[in-house]
């Protein structure tokens, strides 16, 4: 017999179902944040191996702004993003080389 997780309880304060209230919201917001900063990694990853430098070069556009923004609120940590930033920066460089 497969043991069931325990329920979880609702807080008694006020102040801690607030809380939950609050976390639910920012969570949500955090996801979405997340999910629009992978799909803009994805977009530069995706144009770099299909050869197309100019859409690879708007998508890398595009992505620096997302991926700062996401940094500056907290998603991720401003390291992760610059190092992020840095190694689509040198695919991208270096696919532009090789179609010159």
């Amino acid at each position: 017999m497969a043991a069931a997780k325990p329920k979880k309880k609702n807080p008694r304060l006020a102040s801690g179902r607030k809380r939950v209230r609050q976390d639910v919201r920012l969570n949500a917001a955090n996801t979405s944040l997340r999910s629009k900063y992978r799909t803009a990694v994805k977009n530069v990853e995706k144009a770099v191996l299909a050869g197309d430098t100019d859409k690879a070069k708007s998508a890398f556009a595009l992505m620096q702004s997302v991926v700062d923004s996401v940094a500056d609120k907290g998603i991720f940590h401003k390291n992760k993003a610059s190092r992020d930033k840095s190694r689509l920066s040198a695919k991208v460089k270096t696919l532009a080389q090789a179609t010159a």
